[in-house]
Parts: structure tokens; sequence; C-alpha cells
């Protein structure tokens, strides 16, 4: 994964916070070499996105180094297994799939890994006749409809604060939008009408919202799947920087996304 030293400027020290927060451990333990083995709490400040109401175990990679938190039981079993493995090839499947028959174990298993983009810069967008803005409330009209569902979740741990979307002759081509996770950090989702992919209203939507995020003091982040390489070409185009890779776990019974 990306070395954080490549992650520069106010940016780079936000996540870092944030992360602290997230994984239970003070600011400067957060710098330290080696990995980390936390014991869960859930702490104010945190990123709230989709959260469950139990946290077993999850992993934050960065800068060749790996950070758990969870629960004791598991935390111990990870600081057996994982004391000296580095970040770089943690997700390959062999070692996803040891780690999957110890969460079995418990009844748990791995909910997401995901790859995750920072960008602490605004760059030039291309506003225009076509583009709407949304506010919090305004959004509310795009409830139950499927067209949107990456740009907005309506999570009220993490709400839908703002979104944008370009259209043409009166049909929506794509809709971004931007979830409070926490304070400091809002993710950006989008969805694009299939009619309109590779139009470039991917990187247009992205990079007006992300520059908004940023000229209100808030640092956006973008996630998704290390499979959808559409995706990350997105989040590279409008200015995003990789910075980090989470595994997320959740109980069997629980219906995964």
């Amino acid at each position: 994964m990306t070395d954080h030293t490549s992650i520069q400027g106010k940016g780079r020290d936000i996540l870092l916070r944030q992360l602290a927060v997230d994984y239970c451990c003070p600011d400067a333990d957060i710098l330290k070499t080696g990995n980390q083995f936390n014991i869960h709490s859930f702490l104010d400040g945190r990123r709230q996105y989709q959260e469950d109401a139990e946290c077993y175990l999850k992993i934050a990679l960065i800068g060749g180094r790996i950070i758990f938190a969870g629960r004791e039981e598991i935390i111990n079993w990870c600081r057996e297994t994982y004391r000296h493995t580095g970040s770089e090839w943690f997700l390959e499947y062999g070692n996803l799939q040891k780690l999957s028959a110890r969460l079995a174990e418990e009844g748990y298993q791995i909910r997401m890994v995901h790859p995750f983009y920072i960008a602490d810069r605004i760059t030039a967008d291309a506003p225009g006749p076509d583009i709407t803005w949304y506010s919090e409330e305004e959004i509310e009209q795009f409830r139950g409809d499927g067209r949107f569902d990456k740009a907005y979740t309506f999570d009220p741990g993490a709400p839908d604060v703002i979104g944008v979307s370009a259209g043409k002759d009166g049909r929506i081509l794509g809709m971004a939008g931007a979830s409070r996770d926490s304070a400091a950090m809002w993710q950006i989702g989008i969805n694009v009408d299939p009619a309109a992919v590779g139009r470039g209203v991917g990187i247009r939507l992205v990079t007006l919202l992300k520059n908004e995020i940023l000229r209100r003091g808030v640092l956006p982040y973008y996630g998704t799947a290390f499979s959808h390489i559409a995706s990350q070409r997105i989040a590279l185009a409008s200015g995003f920087r990789p910075a980090w890779a989470e595994l997320i776990t959740c109980r069997e019974e629980t219906a995964c996304p």
C-alpha cells in the first residue's frame, strides 16, 4: 500500500488523526512503526458510515503497517498471527482464506475489503448549465431511487449532506453525493447512467463535489472495490490518491452487502 510519507500536507494529518479515532489508539501511536493491535471501542468522532452495532474486527493497511481493532479474543489471535506481517500482500486470497476460517469459528465473516483514496487539493473543474446542486434537504427527493444507490445511502449515522448531478434534456446522466461519515471526512459516491458511461460524466461530477467539500474545510475521501477498475480511474482522474485499504467483518447471519 501507499507509504504515508507520500500522502502530504493537511490531508495526511487529517487522515491519520481520523484513523487513530477509528482504530482506538492515541494520535501519536498511529505514526509508530510496526503493526498495532487495539481493543475496539466506539469513540466520539469516528467514521460512522454503515456502522454495525458491534465491531468484532476491522483492519486498516497503511504505510506498510497493519492496524487491527476488535474484540480481545480475536485481537490476541491477530497479534500472534500477524505481529511481523507486512501490509503489502496481506489481502492476497491465501491470507484472506486463513483469516476467514478463523472468523467463521466465532460466527463472523469478512464483510468488505476496499481501497480508499483522499484528495486535499482543489483542481480545475467544469461547471455549467447542465449541473444541478442539491442540499441535504433536497437530497430527500431521491430516497428509494435505485438509480442513485451509490451517490446516496440515507444512512442516519452518516447523513447525505450535498449532491450534484449532470443532465441533458431533462434526464439525469450522473449523480455524485457526499455523506458526513465524520466531522473531518466526507465520503463521495457516484452513479452514472449506463448510456453516459465513457463520456467523462463521473470524473466531472466527482471533481466538482471534491472541490466543494474542500472549500468547506473537510477532507473528501473515496472508497471502491479492488475489482472496480472504472471507479478507480474516476478517483485518480478527479485528483484523488490511494491512501489506505480497509477490511471490515460482520456476523455470518447479517446480510453483508
